[in-house]
Parts: C-alpha cells; structure tokens; sequence
C-alpha cells in the first residue's frame, strides 16, 4: 500500500499519523502550525476531519443523543459537532499549507458531500473512522474514489471488520489498511488489548494502531505485533483546551513517538534472522592447532582443541578430526581446515 508515494508494509518504518481532529480550536493559524509542527518532529502525514454537525447528527436533545462520556458529558451530539465543525473552506488552504510545507495531508470524510469537496481537492487517501466503519453505504462512496482507505476498527467485531473489507474491495478499493483502536477517551494500558494487531494482520492488509492514550507503550508495542501505521492525536499544548486536547500528544511527544516506534521496527527486525551469521559469531569457538604438528602427524586432544575464536572447523568436527593425519606441518595457532587433513 503507499500514500503519496510512501510505501506501508512491515518492511518499512511505521506510517505515523498525527491526527489533527478538533484540536485547531477553529484557529486557523494554529492549525497551519501544527502542520508545520507535526513535519518538524517527524510524522508522515497529518489527518483532518471533514464534516458538518448536520452530516452526522440531528439537533435532538433526547436522551439518545446526549454524550454520556465524561469528557464530553451534557453535550449533544449536535451542540459539541457544531462547535468544533472546521469550516468547509478551511480544507483548501490545509492541502495546499501541507503542500507547501512537504508533508502529506488526507483527511476522514463523514458524508458524500465532504467526500466530493476532498476529491476536488485531490485527497491522497481517506481515512474511515471507527463509529462509521459500520456504515456499508457511506463505504461504497469511499470506495468508489479509488483511493487508498484506512479504517478504525474502534466498535467493530473481526466479523464486522471482514464485512468492512469486502464491502470496501468490491465498490472498487484495493489499498486498504486496518488499525486497532480502542473508542475510550483516554483509553488505558490495562484496555489495548495491542496482541489483536496480530490477528488483524491474518486477514492479509497492512495493519496498525490509532491510539487515544497519553503513554507511548501501546504504539511501540503494537510495532512488535506488525502494526504498520501509527495514529495519534496531536495538539500543540494540552493547556489550550478543546475537547480532544485530554487524549492528545505535544510536539516533544511526537518527536520521541517517531524515534522509539522507529526503533521498535529495527529492534523487531527480520525473523528469519536465526538463519543467517549470527552478530559476534568470531568469538565463538572453533577447532586449533594448540602444539606445533608435523606432516603425517596423528591429531590428537594434545594437539588440537576446540577454543576460542571461531575461525578453524566449527566445534561439531571436533571428534570427526581426532585420529586424522595432517598433511603439512601446522604450527600452534592456526585454525585447523578440512584441507589440513589427508
């Protein structure tokens, strides 16, 4: 799968995204900085949401449709989308300060609308978030641009995932991703549950994590069970507020995010590693000349032993060699080969 040209598999560091979400407080200069921002400490891509409150709710005050999460709580639906709502224009000047700066800008679309405003812009990618991932109608139009989608399994089954999926393939994607994500706002260590990424990877798509905890645990480990995209929410200072701002990371925490999650994939490394010289091989022991031999001398414990380093026969010859005959002299030292040997 690639982005704007960048490749996203386990053979390549971890696609980190930092998702802007509301965190703009509806300042557009801030949100230009945290562009710049999230390109200065290392991410590939920076996410925006694309939306209207009345794409996504009614204005109802209901019991249903009043936030019961404690962040949020007392609000509607409607009252907190419209209150954070990025204003429609605000999609142009974003892709083209991504431009300019040089880093990739794709956005989550919630409505056909917003998905035809972000094809007129040339969105690169899509991202379908968790409590949409359900919606087999909203993923056919998703589907139908062609382009490379990556979806939140937030409140889906592995049985709603596979349905996603075929959804998704058969209205014509081909590049998907699929990132585990725990829908709590902050999620806790105790709650990831980060080894489903490993079971997420079964179903053959490039895999990953968006993560809504503070610590930087569950995305370093999620690179050990093959997670290939990283999401994480992104402020410029938790102080400034806005209703995401509690679950989301500082510039310095996504600068040390980029190293150690960078780290993690070199330390996972290649698992076919057991098959190849292994690192300080030339200190093992091997098979040497220990007493100066003659030609047609016999080999004997006296005169060869099995010592470091690890430049003659290997050790499992040892015995093999006992009661040969050299061909030439040897002298103390040297590394005992099979041409040493009548």
């Amino acid at each position: 799968m690639k982005i704007n040209g960048r490749e996203i598999a386990p053979e390549h560091p971890p696609y980190l995204i930092a998702e802007m979400s509301n965190n703009h407080t509806l300042d557009l200069e801030k949100a230009f900085e945290m562009i710049r921002q999230a390109k200065h400490c290392g991410a590939d891509a920076v996410k925006i949401q694309t939306y209207t409150a009345d794409a996504l709710t009614i204005d109802c005050h209901k019991p249903d449709f009043l936030i019961p999460d404690p962040l949020w709580q007392g609000k509607s639906y409607y009252d907190l989308y419209s209150e954070i709502t990025m204003p429609p224009s605000w999609n142009k000047l974003l892709f083209e300060k991504a431009e300019e700066i040089g880093i990739t800008l794709f956005s989550s679309p919630f409505d056909e609308a917003s998905v035809n405003l972000l094809e007129d812009l040339n969105c690169p990618a899509y991202k379908i978030a968790s409590f949409e991932a359900k919606d087999h109608y909203f993923l056919k139009q998703v589907a139908a641009t062609g382009k490379p989608i990556i979806i939140s399994t937030g409140i889906s089954s592995l049985q709603d995932v596979e349905e996603s999926l075929t959804i998704l393939r058969d209205a014509g994607a081909r590049d998907i991703a699929v990132l585990h994500c725990i829908s709590s706002y902050p999620s806790q260590a105790e709650d990831m549950n980060v080894s489903v990424i490993g079971e997420l990877a079964k179903l053959g798509v490039p895999v990953g994590l968006s993560d809504h905890s503070l610590e930087q645990i569950a995305p370093v480990l999620s690179v050990a069970y093959g997670a290939s995209v990283i999401e994480k929410h992104f402020t410029l200072r938790r102080s400034d507020g806005g209703p995401d701002a509690a679950f989301s990371i500082e510039p310095d925490e996504l600068k040390a995010l980029r190293r150690q999650t960078e780290l993690a994939w070199k330390a996972v490394g290649n698992p076919k590693a057991l098959n190849e010289k292994r690192p300080g091989s030339h200190h093992g022991r091997s098979v040497y000349v220990v007493q100066d031999i003659r030609k047609g001398e016999i080999l004997s414990p006296d005169n060869v032993r099995v010592i470091r380093p690890a430049f003659g026969l290997e050790p499992r010859h040892y015995e093999e060699v006992l009661g040969a005959t050299a061909n030439k002299d040897l002298e103390r030292g040297t590394p005992l080969t099979l041409e040493d040997l009548m």
